[in-house]
């Protein structure tokens, strides 16, 4: 019988360590650009880094270059995958395209 406590007892003490490692370690849900990037991809590392890069690109494609702001609403329509998830290799594509017209003024409706 006494052996059962101790074997208990260990189990506890294991059971404890193993949660305090998981809890060390922080949750991709903190992090929203790992998230957004781990959603795309499915969490495969070989896209993730293609994602990551393509995100990179296009930040300072746009940090140098100052695309007029129809442009970026453009693209991010295009690449947008749901409401909060972007496939930056699409937007860092659409973003670099010249061949891009401004989309059509809206009609004014007279009421």
């Amino acid at each position: 019988m006494r052996w059962a406590y101790i074997l208990g007892a260990m189990l506890t003490a294991a059971d404890s360590g193993a949660a305090a490692a998981r809890v060390a370690t922080p949750p991709p849900l903190y992090d929203p650009v790992l998230l957004n990037r781990g959603l795309v991809c499915r969490w495969e590392a070989r896209c993730m880094g293609k994602q990551e890069d393509a995100m990179k690109r296009a930040l300072k494609y746009v940090r140098k270059k100052n695309p007029p702001s129809w442009r970026v609403a453009l693209c991010n329509r295009n690449a947008s995958r749901g409401q909060a998830r972007i496939d930056w290799v699409g937007f860092n594509g659409c973003i670099r395209n010249t061949k891009l017209l401004p989309p059509p003024p809206q009609p004014r409706h007279r009421h």
